[in-house]
């Protein structure tokens, strides 16, 4: 029987794994290539034969996604596989309609054959969108289990921006991986905080070998669920990050959407900062969705670690860039740090150099704040040389990182963090229980 040639839509992250976990030995299917978008200069490049197995001895090649409709055609692709996220229901459809009317079938790969058991307990902390506080929710988690003595290994969602088969499996430990392993400032961000705090975390590309290592040093396995992605592993307990910013988009992106349907628990987060209409309806939408979800509403309360040096300063806010891109805020809590301060913040849109140029055109949303790309170190630098081009009294860092460890600032930097506060009690008491199950 001819084999079914397959082409799948991705960004570097999901749609390797679905590749390795369904794919990869499956005699039934053919894949011809991946697709890639969202994050720069990924395409164009293989998808190494080490790691696609012994039914690709060449490798599998990776396209930009602009060329999709050329490729079904001129491959003979069979079936459409859409395997990235934080996308919203409307352009999925846009996608299955140009795969189908190119002649090809649209899939999308569920749960059932994606998700890998761990000999471990899991608990999978997930998001409705980017930016909703899954993180902080992930190192609240994390500091929970290890207080109560769990060995608490984090296994991170992929961002392999790199050598793919120098990072099928990837350990940090100590801030010296980060630099051993080349990460991105995106990595970085991720990465950064679970080794300040002790954690040890995995990541790469198999995240079948990944979990293989992980399980030798734990007792529980952390999934930190990146760019709204569901679980690689079958979770024990999921706890699903909702943001009350961006009212009613848990009911409209994917795969937020099935994050929600599928929580045990679903936090509304950044609740002190939210308008109580939008807190009312957000939680209307996961009682309609998952009736039988706990919600809990949690702060995510901002801390500027020198605010004097902001009141009444002309300053430039750097936040987050996937939060403020493809998560489609125009600000972040360095943006609300600096306006409780008495800021002044200065908009660096004329003064961004060329990838930052190029990323305000692609996300005119943004605004006046500058977003941290940082996916090599070309763009560290134009990253680098906008923030010096600002004609500031002050930077407002409201990264995961403090920038300063990348790059040179010359103007005072301000630092801001944000955790989350849970006042109910519900989220560790949620956890008492599980930890008491183990």
């Amino acid at each position: 029987m001819t084999a079914v040639r397959v082409l799948i839509m991705g960004a570097a992250g999901r749609d390797f794994h679905n590749f390795n976990v369904y794919f990869r030995n499956n005699p039934k299917y053919k894949v011809v290539g991946f697709t890639a978008t969202q994050i720069p200069n990924i395409e164009g490049r293989v998808y190494p034969a080490s790691l696609a197995g012994p039914g690709y001895p060449d490798g599998i090649p990776i396209y930009p996604e602009d060329d999709l409709v050329e490729i079904i055609k001129r491959e003979q692709v069979d079936q459409v596989i859409f395997a990235y996220s934080d996308v919203s229901h409307e352009y999925v459809m846009h996608k299955a309609c140009a795969a189908l009317a190119a002649g090809a079938d649209f899939r999308l790969l569920g749960p059932k054959n994606t998700m890998l058991k761990s000999k471990c307990p899991v608990i999978a902390v997930c998001a409705a969108r980017t930016g909703s506080g899954k993180s902080q929710t992930t190192r609240f988690v994390a500091e929970y289990l290890t207080k109560q003595k769990k060995r608490v290994v984090v296994i991170r969602h992929p961002m392999p921006y790199g050598d793919l088969e120098e990072q099928k499996v990837q350990r940090f430990a100590e801030l010296d991986d980060l630099d051993r392993h080349k990460c991105t400032i995106e990595e970085r961000e991720e990465y950064e905080p679970h080794i300040m705090r002790g954690n040890v975390l995995y990541a790469g590309v198999d995240y079948e070998a990944i979990l293989t290592e992980a399980e030798k040093e734990a007792d529980v396995i952390l999934w930190d669920g990146g760019n709204n992605d569901v679980s690689f592993y079958q979770p024990d307990l999921t706890i699903t990050v909702v943001d009350p910013h961006r009212p009613g988009h848990e009911l409209m992106y994917y795969p937020g959407e099935v994050n929600l349907r599928m929580a045990d628990v679903v936090i509304v987060n950044k609740v002190d900062t939210a308008k109580v209409e939008d807190i009312e309806t957000v939680t209307a939408n996961i009682k309609a969705a998952n009736p039988t979800a706990e919600i809990i509403l949690c702060r995510s309360p901002i801390t500027a670690a020198n605010p004097e040096l902001l009141q009444g300063k002309r300053v430039l806010v750097v936040e987050d860039g996937p939060t403020l891109t493809h998560g489609e805020m125009a600000y972040g809590a360095g943006f609300i740090a600096a306006k409780q301060a008495g800021a002044i913040i200065v908009d660096p849109r004329d003064k961004a150099v060329r990838s930052i140029a190029e990323t305000y055109r692609k996300y005119p949303h943004t605004g006046p704040i500058l977003p941290a790309m940082g996916y090599g170190a070309e763009q560290i630098r134009d990253l680098s040389e906008t923030i010096e081009r600002c004609d500031v009294d002050a930077v407002v860092i409201g990264t995961p990182i403090d920038l300063q460890r990348l790059i040179t600032i010359s103007e005072p930097a301000v630092r801001v963090t944000y955790e989350l506060a849970d006042d109910s009690g519900q989220l560790e008491a949620i956890l008492a229980r599980f930890c008491r199950a183990l």
